[in-house]
Protein backbone atom coordinates (compact mmCIF):
# COMPACT_ATOMS: atom_id res chain seq x y z
CA UNK A 1 0.00 0.00 0.00
CA UNK A 2 1.73 3.64 -0.99
CA UNK A 3 1.91 6.38 1.01
CA UNK A 4 0.45 9.22 0.20
CA UNK A 5 2.23 12.73 1.20
CA UNK A 6 -0.06 15.66 1.23
CA UNK A 7 1.37 19.15 0.22
CA UNK A 8 0.18 21.66 2.48
CA UNK A 9 1.41 25.35 4.40
CA UNK A 10 3.96 23.67 6.29
CA UNK A 11 5.77 22.37 3.53
CA UNK A 12 5.99 25.64 2.09
CA UNK A 13 6.88 27.46 5.21
CA UNK A 14 9.98 24.83 5.91
CA UNK A 15 11.37 25.66 2.04
CA UNK A 16 11.30 29.26 2.87
CA UNK A 17 13.09 28.98 6.40
CA UNK A 18 15.56 27.18 4.12
CA UNK A 19 15.90 29.74 1.31
CA UNK A 20 16.04 32.32 3.86
CA UNK A 21 18.68 30.78 5.96
CA UNK A 22 21.04 30.23 2.92
CA UNK A 23 20.35 34.01 1.79
CA UNK A 24 21.43 35.39 5.21
CA UNK A 25 24.39 36.63 5.95
CA UNK A 26 27.04 34.57 8.52
CA UNK A 27 27.08 36.55 11.52
CA UNK A 28 27.57 36.08 15.20
CA UNK A 29 23.99 35.22 17.08
CA UNK A 30 23.18 35.42 20.55
CA UNK A 31 21.98 31.73 19.98
CA UNK A 32 26.02 30.65 19.76
CA UNK A 33 26.81 30.88 15.85
CA UNK A 34 30.12 31.45 14.80
CA UNK A 35 31.92 33.66 12.37
CA UNK A 36 33.89 32.12 9.84
CA UNK A 37 37.70 31.60 10.80
CA UNK A 38 40.10 33.92 9.33
CA UNK A 39 43.04 32.37 6.50
CA UNK A 40 46.10 33.84 7.38
CA UNK A 41 48.25 34.75 4.73
CA UNK A 42 51.12 32.48 3.64
CA UNK A 43 54.50 34.32 4.87
CA UNK A 44 57.14 35.45 2.24
CA UNK A 45 59.46 32.71 1.48
CA UNK A 46 63.19 33.44 2.58
CA UNK A 47 65.94 32.72 0.03
CA UNK A 48 68.16 31.11 2.11
CA UNK A 49 70.78 29.93 -0.44
CA UNK A 50 74.01 31.17 0.48
CA UNK A 51 75.67 33.73 -1.73
CA UNK A 52 78.66 33.12 -3.67
CA UNK A 53 81.88 34.12 -2.70
CA UNK A 54 84.02 35.31 -5.34
CA UNK A 55 87.32 33.73 -6.95
CA UNK A 56 90.19 34.57 -7.66
CA UNK A 57 91.27 34.51 -11.82
CA UNK A 58 94.90 35.62 -10.90
CA UNK A 59 97.57 33.85 -9.09
CA UNK A 60 98.87 36.21 -6.00
CA UNK A 61 100.41 39.39 -6.87
CA UNK A 62 104.18 39.88 -5.58
CA UNK A 63 105.63 42.75 -4.21
CA UNK A 64 106.61 45.33 -6.27
CA UNK A 65 109.66 46.86 -4.93
CA UNK A 66 113.15 45.08 -5.71
CA UNK A 67 115.75 44.70 -3.62
CA UNK A 68 113.85 43.41 -0.29
CA UNK A 69 115.61 42.14 2.15
CA UNK A 70 115.52 40.78 5.46
CA UNK A 71 115.94 43.40 8.51
CA UNK A 72 118.67 42.87 10.76
CA UNK A 73 119.20 44.45 14.30
CA UNK A 74 121.13 48.02 13.73
CA UNK A 75 124.59 48.46 15.47
CA UNK A 76 124.17 51.35 17.85
CA UNK A 77 125.39 54.84 16.24
CA UNK A 78 127.79 56.82 18.22
CA UNK A 79 126.35 59.49 20.44
CA UNK A 80 127.08 62.73 19.00
CA UNK A 81 128.51 65.13 21.25
CA UNK A 82 129.71 67.76 19.65
CA UNK A 83 128.62 71.67 18.83
CA UNK A 84 124.72 71.24 17.99
CA UNK A 85 123.73 72.52 14.39
CA UNK A 86 122.48 75.41 14.07
CA UNK A 87 118.53 74.86 13.93
CA UNK A 88 118.55 73.40 17.21
CA UNK A 89 118.80 74.89 20.97
CA UNK A 90 122.37 75.40 21.91
CA UNK A 91 123.36 73.31 24.82
CA UNK A 92 119.95 70.85 23.90
CA UNK A 93 120.63 67.79 24.75
CA UNK A 94 118.28 64.85 23.78
CA UNK A 95 119.52 61.92 25.49
CA UNK A 96 121.81 58.99 23.79
CA UNK A 97 121.64 58.28 20.02
CA UNK A 98 117.93 56.81 19.42
CA UNK A 99 116.51 54.89 16.38
CA UNK A 100 113.19 56.00 15.21
CA UNK A 101 110.66 54.20 13.13
CA UNK A 102 106.84 55.61 12.59
CA UNK A 103 104.44 53.30 10.53
CA UNK A 104 102.87 55.99 8.18
CA UNK A 105 100.26 54.11 5.80
CA UNK A 106 99.24 50.80 6.05
CA UNK A 107 98.62 48.29 2.73
CA UNK A 108 97.19 45.33 1.60
CA UNK A 109 97.76 42.07 2.40
CA UNK A 110 100.52 40.10 -0.22
CA UNK A 111 100.87 36.24 -0.30
CA UNK A 112 104.06 34.31 -0.46
CA UNK A 113 104.14 31.28 -1.39
CA UNK A 114 105.83 27.88 0.27
CA UNK A 115 106.14 24.95 -2.20
CA UNK A 116 104.86 24.42 -5.42
CA UNK A 117 101.73 25.60 -6.98
CA UNK A 118 98.80 22.89 -7.03
CA UNK A 119 96.80 22.56 -9.95
CA UNK A 120 93.62 20.38 -11.06
CA UNK A 121 91.92 20.75 -14.24
CA UNK A 122 87.85 19.88 -14.15
CA UNK A 123 87.32 18.37 -17.95
CA UNK A 124 83.75 17.22 -17.28
CA UNK A 125 80.82 19.02 -17.92
CA UNK A 126 79.41 18.95 -14.09
CA UNK A 127 81.19 20.85 -10.95
CA UNK A 128 83.80 18.97 -8.98
CA UNK A 129 85.54 19.27 -6.02
CA UNK A 130 89.21 19.42 -5.50
CA UNK A 131 91.21 18.49 -2.38
CA UNK A 132 94.83 19.82 -2.66
CA UNK A 133 97.33 19.23 0.33
CA UNK A 134 100.75 21.20 1.29
CA UNK A 135 103.47 19.37 0.29
CA UNK A 136 106.69 20.96 2.37
CA UNK A 137 107.45 23.14 5.25
CA UNK A 138 108.89 26.81 4.98
CA UNK A 139 108.98 29.54 7.26
CA UNK A 140 108.24 33.10 5.70
CA UNK A 141 109.92 36.19 7.93
CA UNK A 142 109.51 40.24 7.58
CA UNK A 143 110.85 42.21 4.49
CA UNK A 144 112.16 45.76 4.05
CA UNK A 145 113.66 47.97 1.87
CA UNK A 146 116.69 49.28 3.22
CA UNK A 147 116.98 52.05 5.85
CA UNK A 148 115.12 50.48 8.91
CA UNK A 149 116.93 52.23 11.89
CA UNK A 150 115.29 49.94 14.59
CA UNK A 151 115.18 46.57 15.27
CA UNK A 152 111.95 44.31 13.39
CA UNK A 153 110.60 43.98 16.49
CA UNK A 154 110.48 47.43 17.43
CA UNK A 155 108.64 48.06 13.90
CA UNK A 156 106.34 45.60 14.37
CA UNK A 157 105.15 46.81 17.53
CA UNK A 158 104.29 49.97 16.53
CA UNK A 159 102.59 48.95 13.29
CA UNK A 160 100.60 46.37 15.88
CA UNK A 161 99.77 49.59 18.27
CA UNK A 162 98.56 51.96 15.47
CA UNK A 163 96.59 49.11 13.16
CA UNK A 164 95.39 46.91 15.95
CA UNK A 165 96.49 43.93 13.68
CA UNK A 166 98.91 40.82 15.22
CA UNK A 167 102.10 40.57 13.19
CA UNK A 168 104.90 37.77 13.99
CA UNK A 169 108.18 38.49 12.64
CA UNK A 170 107.92 34.60 11.29
CA UNK A 171 105.40 32.46 10.35
CA UNK A 172 105.53 28.53 9.45
CA UNK A 173 103.14 27.10 6.40
CA UNK A 174 103.55 23.17 7.45
CA UNK A 175 103.74 20.12 5.31
CA UNK A 176 100.23 18.50 5.05
CA UNK A 177 97.44 20.79 5.31
CA UNK A 178 94.23 20.61 3.23
CA UNK A 179 92.29 22.56 1.70
CA UNK A 180 89.08 21.72 -0.70
CA UNK A 181 87.13 24.07 -3.22
CA UNK A 182 84.20 23.76 -6.41
CA UNK A 183 86.49 23.26 -9.41
CA UNK A 184 83.33 24.80 -12.16
CA UNK A 185 83.11 22.58 -15.75
CA UNK A 186 86.46 23.35 -17.71
CA UNK A 187 88.22 25.10 -15.51
CA UNK A 188 91.03 24.83 -13.60
CA UNK A 189 91.36 25.17 -10.34
CA UNK A 190 94.76 26.61 -8.97
CA UNK A 191 96.25 26.48 -4.84
CA UNK A 192 99.23 27.62 -3.02
CA UNK A 193 100.27 27.30 0.60
CA UNK A 194 102.26 29.86 2.29
CA UNK A 195 101.82 33.25 4.72
CA UNK A 196 100.02 36.17 4.09
CA UNK A 197 102.01 39.43 4.90
CA UNK A 198 101.19 43.03 5.57
CA UNK A 199 102.27 45.92 3.51
CA UNK A 200 102.88 48.93 5.22
CA UNK A 201 104.99 51.98 4.61
CA UNK A 202 106.97 54.42 7.30
CA UNK A 203 109.66 56.61 8.01
CA UNK A 204 112.57 55.75 10.04
CA UNK A 205 115.84 57.73 11.09
CA UNK A 206 118.03 58.39 13.86
CA UNK A 207 117.75 61.31 16.84
CA UNK A 208 121.28 62.70 18.22
CA UNK A 209 121.92 63.41 21.53
CA UNK A 210 122.15 66.85 20.17
CA UNK A 211 118.64 66.81 18.85
CA UNK A 212 119.61 66.60 15.16
CA UNK A 213 117.94 64.14 13.42
CA UNK A 214 119.15 62.03 10.42
CA UNK A 215 118.01 61.92 7.41
CA UNK A 216 114.27 60.40 7.29
CA UNK A 217 113.60 57.27 5.19
CA UNK A 218 110.71 55.71 3.71
CA UNK A 219 110.44 51.87 4.36
CA UNK A 220 108.19 49.51 2.94
CA UNK A 221 108.02 46.70 5.01
CA UNK A 222 106.10 43.38 4.52
CA UNK A 223 105.25 41.47 7.92
CA UNK A 224 103.79 37.94 8.16
CA UNK A 225 99.57 38.27 9.30
CA UNK A 226 98.98 34.63 9.01
CA UNK A 227 99.33 31.31 7.53
CA UNK A 228 96.35 30.20 4.64
CA UNK A 229 95.94 28.63 1.23
CA UNK A 230 95.83 31.22 -1.58
CA UNK A 231 93.14 30.09 -4.11
CA UNK A 232 92.53 31.22 -8.15
CA UNK A 233 90.78 29.73 -11.63
CA UNK A 234 91.31 30.20 -14.75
Amino acid sequence: MGINVRRGPLVAAIAFAAVAGMAAPATASAAGLTAPALVAEEPTPVDTTPAEESVNTAPPTEPEETGLETPVDPEPEPIVTGKPPTDTTNGEYCGPTQPVYTPTSKGGTYHAGVGPTNSNYNGTSQTVRSTFTSEVTGSVGVSVTGGLTTSADVMLAKIEAKYEVNLSASLTAKLGNTVAVNTPPRKTTNAKYGVYRLKNTGTSYYVYSNCSTSAKKTVTSYSPLKVGWYVWEN
